[in-house]
Parts: structure tokens; C-alpha cells; sequence
């Protein structure tokens, strides 16, 4: 089995969201790590957001029954992007049967795109 997603985000909207409600936004999409990894950069943040809508949607789930935390883009020890399952999003993984997943992240000052690959034994 192979699934895709992709997703394109503004960085001008992560920028609103960051200047009205920063705390509470940073919580309730980034984990911890995320949040240290982008150091308050718009851009970053914004090309992770892309990045947790590209996995949802390879995942075939939308954000039915998953948080935003659950999904969480981390660095290897290469520095590149990669993806870590948590909670019920790791759950829906397992019973597709998807294994491995890879992400692409690209943003310029207007905007941020990632594209993930998933790829597993399932039917």
C-alpha cells in the first residue's frame, strides 16, 4: 500500500494566529519539540502545519478522532524531516498497515508546502 498528501499553508495566516492567541495555538498544534525545533519562526511553524495536514491526509482520516499533537514532525539526526505517530493517529497507521513514512518541506516568506509518502503492507 501507497498513500500520499500534500497541503500549502500561508505563512501570513500562522502569523495571525501566532499574534492573537500564541500560547494557546503553539499548545494545541506543536509539541514541545516542534515548537523548540521552529524557535517562534513563522515560516517553520507554518511548514509543519502543512506537514500534519499532508500526513492526516495519507492517512485517509481527515481529523476524525486524532489531535494535531498526535502527528509530530521531528528532525533526524541528519536534520531532515520526519514524521512520529502518537496516540490514535499511530493507531490508525497500524491498522492500515502503513510502516514508514516520509515528509518534504519547502516554505518561502508567503508560504509553506509539505508532501508526505506512506507506504506499508496493507490491503
Amino acid at each position: 500500500m501507497l498513500t500520499i498528501g500534500v497541503d500549502l499553508v500561508e505563512v501570513a495566516r500562522v502569523q495571525a494566529v501566532l499574534a492573537r492567541h500564541p500560547a494557546r495555538f503553539l499548545a494545541r498544534v506543536y509539541t514541545p519539540q516542534e515548537v523548540a525545533d521552529c524557535q517562534g519562526q513563522a515560516a517553520s511553524l507554518a511548514a509543519r502545519w502543512a506537514a500534519k495536514e499532508a500526513v492526516s491526509k495519507a492517512l485517509g482520516s481527515g481529523w476524525e478522532g486524532i489531535e494535531w499533537t498526535e502527528i509530530e514532525i521531528v528532525r533526524t539526526p541528519q536534520g531532515q524531516p520526519g514524521i512520529v505517530l502518537h496516540g490514535a493517529a499511530r493507531a490508525l497507521a497500524d491498522r492500515l498497515g502503513l510502516q514508514q513514512g516520509v515528509v518534504s518541506l519547502s516554505h518561502t516568506a508567503a508560504y509553506a508546502v509539505a508532501f508526505v509518502i506512506a507506504q506499508g503492507a496493507g490491503a
